[in-house]
């Protein structure tokens, strides 16, 4: 499993109910750092599940099972392989941060497991380092590309990495300096709390030591050069973040509607015409649990929203066809954003059908077409229109005159029982 077990959320299956099955957390410093109440644990267990390297640092004849792989489709059969024997199962550090004890609540339920954690690499690093555990964002590369990183970034600020492998340091300093933050200091540490234990340190831009042990945290002291771009989660990033063939939300317009979609954590959008997916990527950029999927007709600007994703640190961004048909079987989504193919055939009615009840809508007009089936929905459905016009100070022979852009007429509506009650009256 490594030094950071992946815990995966929801429900993966059933297993059979049975006695509580005891999660112990241990860590490099194998039996002599567990607690006397964690070796009691170990010690009553029938059978003791586990990665080869954790079973490997526990004495005595308990019969072992290695994890298998993949681990959570095998989970709920392992144990009813196992049902009315005491199971332990040994986990990095704390089982219940990113850890193997989050997965096993998760699929058996809270009343099934007992947890005796053990230091997480995260608490043991800032002890090393000194720094304020609360006060320590930490960002995990475990199942994540390194560009994940990007939206934490500030400078003067401080962060953990919890690393995929002995690579993720090279491909986290290669991220830094490719984006103006070489001169972070970036400090490795392995093998936390074990004998075989190494802190090492040195910048971004000048890091060139070789993958050294696979269990390790990456701690960043975040410093951006004076040249490098500020791009930070406040929506309303420069249009030229993007790359687009003109299909952009532009900048003013962009914050204004993400002030109306008024996003919060674990939330999901539906950025319907996605463009440039300057919307989607917005959204998931305002806090690291924010998902978006973005609907888009053409090919090749689908490769370009996951391409400005990637590049803009939400590679998770999910990108799919065009709408109406590829809503179908869609996660129901907590906003919708329609701002293109507004007037194309049953988009908004089958946006407007899966939207829950508290959802929130935010349709973006530019044509007097689209704007006259903005009036008809507001009609319908109430919620709040409003337009507005965007000018640009430009350069006009030797002096400054004002450019406007496009009108844009915005529809912002929140779903309610009334409304729902109405349409089912009306159809």
């Amino acid at each position: 499993m490594g030094h950071h077990e992946t815990a995966l959320t929801g429900r993966h299956g059933s297993a059979p109910a049975g006695e509580r099955i005891t999660v112990v957390g241990i860590g490099a410093d194998g039996w002599d750092g567990l607690s006397a109440a964690a070796c009691r644990a170990l010690a009553e267990a029938e059978v003791l599940f586990g990665s080869a390297r954790q079973l490997d640092l526990v004495p005595g004849d308990t019969e072992r099972v290695p994890w298998p792989s993949p681990l959570v489709p095998a989970l709920p059969g392992l144990f009813e392989r196992y049902e009315g024997r005491r199971i332990g199962v040994l986990a990095s550090g704390d089982p219940m941060f990113h850890g193997i004890g989050v997965t096993l609540v998760n699929l058996l339920g809270a009343d099934r497991v007992r947890v005796v954690a053990h230091p997480s690499s995260v608490s043991l690093a800032c002890a090393r380092l000194g720094w304020a555990l609360h006060e320590t964002p930490v960002v995990s590369l475990v199942t994540a590309p390194a560009s994940t990183l990007l939206p934490d970034l500030a400078d003067g600020r401080r962060l953990l990495v919890l690393s995929r492998d002995a690579a993720t340091a090279a491909s986290v300093a290669e991220l830094l300096r490719d984006n103006g933050f070489g001169d972070t200091e970036m400090t490795v540490l392995e093998q936390l709390g074990g004998p075989r234990e190494a802190v090492v340190s040195g910048t971004a831009a000048a890091w060139t030591r070789a993958p050294g042990d696979p269990l390790n945290v990456l701690a960043l002291d975040v410093r951006r050069g004076a040249d490098a771009v500020r791009w930070t989660r406040t929506p309303g990033l420069p249009d030229e973040a993007f790359d687009s063939d003109g299909q952009l939300t532009k900048q003013e317009v962009r914050a204004l509607t993400l002030a109306a979609l008024a996003p919060e954590p674990g939330e999901l959008l539906w950025d319907v015409g996605g463009g440039s997916g300057s919307i989607g990527i917005e959204w998931m950029r305002t806090d690291s649990t924010c998902r978006a999927i973005g609907f888009e007709r053409d090919d090749t600007r689908r490769d370009r929203i996951a391409s400005n994703a990637i590049r803009l640190g939400v590679p998770a961004l999910e990108v799919r066809g065009a709408a109406p048909g590829a809503l179908a079987g869609a996660p129901i989504p907590d906003a919708i954003f329609l701002g293109g193919g507004v007037t194309a055939p049953g988009v908004f009615e089958t946006c407007w059908d899966a939207l829950p009840v508290g959802g929130r809508m935010v349709v973006n007009a530019v044509t007097a077409e689209s704007e006259t089936l903005l009036l008809r929905w507001y009609s319908a459905h109430g919620g709040a229109l409003r337009r507005f016009q965007v000018h640009r100070g430009a350069a006009l022979g030797g002096f400054t005159a004002w450019r406007p852009q496009l009108p844009v007429a915005q529809w912002v509506v929140t779903k309610t029982d009334i409304v729902s009650s109405t349409q089912e009256d009306q159809s």
